[in-house]
């Protein structure tokens, strides 16, 4: 069985790190053997990890089953471990001027006491930095789909920038309820919103009433791990790119809605073109 080091914000973190950009992620650290090959590839790819608390819990597993469509399936052994641990007392006292934007998505804000450390952190960053989340939602951690709704509620009241996949959004809200969800986001503050559709395309709306839909990237799909935090994290990365992303809280200026998408889902398919979580960097989207 093949082992590698992964999670939906950590891929976000390494898809910005592959994009050029500073990249930093905040987890609990391991001690154990698993902790000590996570700080190797965190090296390895050039993320910061000075904010991260070390302990002595051990190191979250996930084992992932594809299906023949390169589909995922995921199965968690998370209770009591390092990233699932953080309470408040391991919160940083405050984030280097740097930091233009924190990412917060997936079992890491459904799992306690880290949930609530998170909630807490995106609310206090809120009010000074752009908040990126994609709710990512893992059953298998958090069977009780009302925990996830208010999850999301909390977290879209920090954002403003939210992608969901349509599996998501069906799970959240009920089937054929994408206008429900982008007007639940845009109700709450958050300014551009995206939803992914796997191999068909994606939609991007903004609070201008604003939208822009793409069709998929016609690929051979071998993995289609890692997709969804590829497309964050390019665009964000593409925000940053065209000026939307400076001091403060808020998304500058308009977003041109079809070029997020385009390099997005370019991004994507590159992924999905390859074995495990394995993201593109800046000069694959030149080609």
């Amino acid at each position: 069985m093949a082992g590698g080091i992964g999670g939906s914000p950590l891929n976000v973190a390494s898809g910005l790190a592959r994009l050029g950009h500073g990249s930093a992620y905040y987890t609990g650290l391991s001690t154990d053997l698993f902790g000590e090959r996570q700080r190797a590839w965190f090296a390895q790819e050039g993320i910061d990890v000075t904010l991260s608390p070390t302990t002595d819990r051990n190191t979250t597993l996930a084992v992932v089953e594809l299906d023949d469509g390169g589909a995922a399936r995921y199965v968690f052994y998370k209770d009591g471990t390092a990233d699932t641990g953080l309470t408040l007392d391991d919160l940083p006292e405050r984030l280097p001027d740097a930091v233009r934007v924190v990412h917060f998505g997936s079992y890491s804000t459904a799992a306690q006491p880290s949930g609530a450390t998170l909630e807490a952190f995106a609310a206090r960053e809120s009010a000074q930095r752009i908040v990126s989340y994609d709710p990512n939602l893992r059953l298998s951690v958090e069977p009780d789909i009302e925990r996830w709704r208010a999850l999301f509620g909390t977290f879209a009241d920090a954002a403003a920038f939210v992608k969901a996949s349509d599996e998501d959004i069906e799970a959240l809200y009920g089937h054929g309820a994408d206008e429900r969800f982008v007007a639940d986001c845009l109700s709450r503050g958050v300014q551009v919103v995206c939803i992914t559709r796997g191999a068909n395309g994606a939609s991007a709306f903004d609070a201008h009433g604003g939208s822009a839909h793409s069709a998929g990237v016609p690929i051979q799909v071998v993995d289609t791990v890692g997709a969804g935090d590829t497309f964050q994290a390019t665009a964000l990365h593409w925000l940053g790119a065209h000026g939307h992303i400076g001091d403060g809280a808020r998304l500058q200026g308009r977003v041109d809605l079809n070029g997020l998408l385009a390099l997005s889902l370019k991004a994507a398919a590159i992924t999905c073109t390859r074995r495990g979580a394995d993201l593109p960097r800046l000069a694959d989207l030149a080609d």
